[in-house]
């Protein structure tokens, strides 16, 4: 497919002018001038330079990868059919579903919607993640909790994989919930690499986490489906100790994703904990 660049160039420029500071979490100021948002403020939300991003716009600059189509699409905040068009602009099939970055199942691909809600919870722990347990975005606070998780690649993205091939990835959660959360894990991926089929993503975590975890080939033997998390999760930070926090998601039925908010009952000592978290800011758990 050849490169519309008139017509990207176009869009572009529509959807930049049409999102207001606000939308996208940003502070508005009392200097603006510009109607919606300036091009290096979308550079940033698409983490490019902004160099790269006017040349977009001033139809100029090599034809854009499907990953960086992927990028500007989620800092513009657009729907799933305004992606597909985007990539269709730029001169690339859009991706399909089961495909990496596509829509349902495998989308990477965070709806406007769900991502406005994320960027008003600054002062709540929040994460968004895929059906496989992939944390897409954190809110501050989120980071603060359990550290960066999108700093992950490959099947390490999941935390139910982590949870099997690092025994790192437990320290975490209170140990007594351990066994508890292998057995919720193994029951989860059952249900995802059912829904999904024998060439999906989730089967091939069943095959690679058999032959690398007796753990979980083991649970993967008892059959168990439908297990649910329980109402309380019990964390345990290096820095402030024990919280035990209620967990709430949302899930977005065009993506599959969940928004996970947790909280804290007022006045407890967890709350407490909480907001020194929120003072201490973001620990880099490695």
């Amino acid at each position: 497919m050849q490169i519309d660049r008139a017509g990207l160039a176009e869009f572009l420029r529509h959807r930049r002018a049409a999102l207001q500071p606000e939308d996208v979490g940003l502070p508005r100021g009392s200097r603006r001038r510009t109607d919606g948002l300036r091009r290096e403020e979308v550079a940033a939300l698409c983490h490019m330079s902004t160099d790269y991003y006017s040349r977009l716009e001033r139809e100029r600059g090599p034809k854009p990868s499907e990953q960086m189509i992927a990028s500007i699409a989620q800092g513009l905040h657009l729907s799933l059919d305004e992606r597909d068009h985007l990539f269709r602009l730029a001169g690339h099939t859009p991706p399909t579903p089961g495909a990496a970055g596509g829509a349902g199942a495998a989308s990477e691909h965070i709806t406007p919607g769900l991502l406005r809600i994320l960027e008003r919870l600054d002062d709540t722990p929040a994460e968004i993640v895929t059906e496989l347990g992939e944390t897409l975005r954190q809110s501050p606070l989120g980071v603060a909790l359990v550290g960066d998780l999108t700093r992950h690649a490959g099947p390490a993205r999941s935390i139910g994989y982590r949870w099997f091939t690092d025994p790192d990835s437990r320290r975490l959660f209170a140990e007594e919930d351990h066994a508890f959360l292998s057995r919720l894990w193994v029951s989860g991926l059952r249900g995802v690499a059912a829904l999904r089929g024998p060439r999906s993503r989730a089967a091939q975590f069943v095959t690679d986490l058999q032959a690398r975890s007796e753990e979980f080939a083991a649970l993967w033997e008892l059959q168990e489906v439908g297990l649910r998390p329980q109402e309380v999760k019990h964390f345990v930070h290096p820095e402030v100790g024990a919280l035990d926090l209620h967990c709430q998601s949302l899930l977005d039925p065009a993506t599959s994703h969940a928004l996970l908010v947790y909280t804290a009952v007022p006045g407890s000592e967890s709350h407490e904990k909480l907001r020194l978290l929120s003072v201490i800011g973001t620990q880099r758990l490695v």
